[in-house]
């Protein structure tokens, strides 16, 4: 066994880690016994879902977008990705939805290995995807179930209107909450669903702390390698009850010691123990070859001290949380405002508020191949951070979960002579 292999394998998990394994593995159990328990369940997407909603209905959410990273970081995403390919469906298609169409072909064996039950009600939150529409249509024809789409307005200006909240609150009474009620067996529930959300703005609370706890130096936290199992409770199927409160409460605790002690974050070999660079990161990660991408960074000293990624399930640091006094409204709030949902001029804008806030020396956009909710308009958004801040950009190229679009050298190769550049730029600064 190699050096770097022993002291991976003796890394000590922190009770946060372990309980974020044990929360998703419970939660692919309970899917797997959902049929022998009489357990409905409902497919939906992570931008903008419905989680507290449907579990006051009682019913089990299905997330595509989570069997499919789960899947690539697994490392059985390539054969679902050949065996959707096999079916017709193009190389150039986003490669969760081929992941997932070829996980179903090949007996919808989860990630975990336990059989997953087809959906009784495919819900479409659409925020921003195009890919999700046709992604559903698919699904429909696979499961010959019934759909409920709810539309959320596009920002362009990244401001939620009055009209956006009453246009999506009408859409949530007249057209999702009916289906519900029909797959269910059960009525609205209007008082369980605010209980629900109160525990979610708890959990919301101490989430926003952690991921604001990286303006620190050295930052506890990195937020985005790090920040992926953060995200984890809240953008699935655990907002809304009391295990993902208890999750965010251990892992602020374990932060907050972690600033006590001037501790950098955990990585998959331990510690980080120095900090050179602080980066801004926009674009999804690549799950395929996971610890390898994020070791490019921590062996190099750098650290992402925020991420767009980690706002796909709701812009909580901008201030919103779930509100159980307008349980409706407050759910067409968080629809309308997720990370994919805005527009260019307003993703530039939370950008630029990171880069400043989070005082980082540079930023890099992963633009993902298969991805166009993200990698569209990435250039352009590059060009405006730098002339905004004077803070130089980088760009790197790969993919969601088809590790055939992971060239490992060649993103090595970039993301050092990026960092070359930014020390060589701080060296002329010290020396001018």
């Amino acid at each position: 066994m190699s050096g770097d292999a022993v002291k991976a394998s003796t890394v000590q998990k922190e009770q946060s880690m372990v309980l974020q394994k044990q929360l998703i593995g419970d939660y692919y159990d309970s899917l797997g016994r959902a049929r022998e328990e009489g357990k409905r369940v409902v497919s939906t997407f992570v931008p903008g879902n419905l989680t507290e909603l449907l579990r006051s209905f009682d019913l089990l959410p299905i997330l595509p977008e989570i069997n499919a990273l789960q899947s690539g970081m697994r490392k059985l995403s390539a054969n679902y990705i050949a065996e959707a390919e096999k079916h017709g469906h193009s190389e150039d298609v986003c490669t969760y939805v081929k992941c997932d169409i070829g996980m179903l072909k090949s007996g919808n064996i989860g990630p975990t290995g336990v059989k997953l039950p087809s959906p009784d009600l495919l819900l479409l939150s659409y925020t921003g995807c195009f890919t999700f529409l046709k992604w559903f249509e698919l699904l429909r024809e696979e499961y010959q179930c019934p759909v409920a789409m709810l539309h959320v307005p596009y920002l362009a200006n990244g401001r939620i209107e009055p009209h956006h909240v009453d246009y999506v609150v009408k859409q949530l009474r007249t057209e999702v909450i009916p289906k519900l009620e029909q797959v269910s067996g059960q009525r609205y529930d209007e008082a369980r669903l605010s209980e629900m959300l109160a525990l979610s703005a708890k959990a919301e609370d101490d989430f926003v702390w952690v991921l604001e706890s990286a303006k620190n130096e050295p930052s506890p936290i990195d937020a985005y390698f790090g920040g992926v199992y953060y995200i984890g409770p809240i953008f699935t199927a655990f907002r809304g009850t009391s295990e993902g409160v208890e999750y965010y409460r251990v892992l602020r605790e374990e932060i907050a010691e972690r600033i006590r002690l001037g501790l950098g974050p955990v990585t998959p070999e331990g510690t980080m123990e120095r900090q050179r660079y602080r980066l801004v990161v926009e674009g999804p990660p690549n799950w395929t070859s996971f610890r390898e991408f994020w070791k490019m960074f921590y062996d190099e000293g750098a650290v992402v001290v925020a991420s767009s990624y980690t706002k796909v399930g709701g812009l909580y640091d901008r201030g919103f949380r779930h509100d159980p006094n307008r349980p409706l409204e407050s759910l067409a709030e968080y629809c309308l405002g997720c990370y994919t949902n805005l527009g260019l001029p307003a993703r530039v804008d939370l950008l630029e508020r990171y880069i400043r806030e989070y005082r980082a020396d540079g930023f890099m956009i992963n633009s993902v191949k298969s991805c166009n909710s993200f990698s569209v308009g990435q250039l352009l958004m590059l060009r405006q951070l730098e002339q905004r801040t004077g803070v130089p950009g980088g760009f790197i190229e790969s993919d969601l979960v088809d590790p055939r679009y992971f060239s490992s050298a060649n993103i090595k190769n970039r993301i050092e002579s990026y960092l070359q550049m930014l020390e060589q730029r701080r060296t002329a600064v010290v020396t001018a």
